[in-house]
């Protein structure tokens, strides 16, 4: 079957030239040359099969930890946010979770079916391929704490499904077969009390608002914490804390969180991460990481 019998049979929807500020935690970013937001699984699969070989693809979850520049995403962008996000038990202590499925509603169902382990999700904002992708983390735990298999996809729709053996996973980071993507993450807990479980998601939730500026336009956490301390306490000791360029400005609440007051742009965001970085290396001497991840275009097309 020729690329255009394929992608005539697509279920999915297809728009062009769509602004990623409508589709990012941070409110910010350009246009995609193409955004595809496919049916489910089987959809995708087809999708990928018709796509030239060298299209750039950027996937997208609930678009945080992400840092779209103004001009934004010359490929397309396959959008999994309420398409691919069945949840399933699959046995008492073990669960499926497809990649676009929220961090949060993978917690909140382990803690319903009495399942210990899973209630850090609920404070990463985030779907499960990108916590997967990136081995995110919050509260002291870690996304492939718990993975025992994972299920892939490949620039040709291939499936396949691999243990955590075969993937290199550290601290904010994840490497594995080159050219495959997350479809589905296999979870496994250990039994527990319904009613624990539940308190405790409630306890991290409250933990998070107090510390953390909800409810603003950010991506989470900046920086990642260098190895024995923490970003937001190094950048504070520089005396960051509320330092802006234009409309984005390091949070007061919580100083490793950028936030767009309103009118930020990519480029502002992209500065200030920067001049923040310059100013800890020049306090103390550590040059900070980042954990989001910086996509498209400088500038014009």
């Amino acid at each position: 079957m020729s690329a255009v019998q394929i992608m005539k049979q697509l279920r999915g929807e297809m728009r062009y030239d769509e602004h990623l500020a409508w589709h990012t935690s941070w409110r910010v970013g350009g246009p995609a040359r193409r955004f595809y937001r496919p049916a489910d699984s089987d959809d995708l699969i087809q999708f990928l099969q018709g796509l030239p070989a060298r299209e750039p693809i950027l996937w997208l979850g609930l678009g945080s930890n992400l840092l779209v520049r103004d001009a934004g995403f010359n490929g397309t962008v396959i959008a999994l946010k309420g398409r691919i996000e069945r949840i399933e038990m699959v046995s008492a202590t073990r669960l499926r979770a497809e990649a676009g499925i929220s961090c949060a509603r993978v917690a909140r169902l382990g803690a319903r079916e009495g399942l210990v382990g899973l209630e850090f999700l609920a404070g990463i904002p985030g779907t499960m391929g990108g916590a997967l992708a990136m081995n995110a983390g919050a509260f002291g735990g870690e996304t492939w704490q718990s993975v025992t298999a994972v299920e892939t996809v490949d620039r040709w729709g291939q499936v396949r499904r691999r243990p955590p053996s075969e993937f290199n996973i550290g601290y904010r980071q994840v490497e594995g077969p080159l050219g495959e993507w997350f479809l589905a993450a296999y979870m496994e807990a250990e039994p527990g009390d319904v009613q624990a479980g539940q308190r405790k998601i409630r306890q991290l939730l409250e933990r998070r608002a107090a510390s953390q500026p909800i409810g603003l336009s950010s991506c989470g956490s900046v920086f990642r914490n260098p190895e024995g301390d923490y970003a937001a306490r190094l950048i504070e000791a520089a005396g960051m804390k509320g330092e802006r360029i234009g409309g984005a400005q390091v949070s007061k609440k919580h100083a490793n969180f950028i936030i767009n007051t309103g009118a930020a742009t990519a480029a502002d965001i992209e500065r200030l991460i920067e001049r923040v970085a310059q100013r800890v290396e020049q306090e103390s001497g550590v040059r900070l990481q980042t954990e989001v991840h910086l996509i498209g275009e400088a500038g014009p097309w």
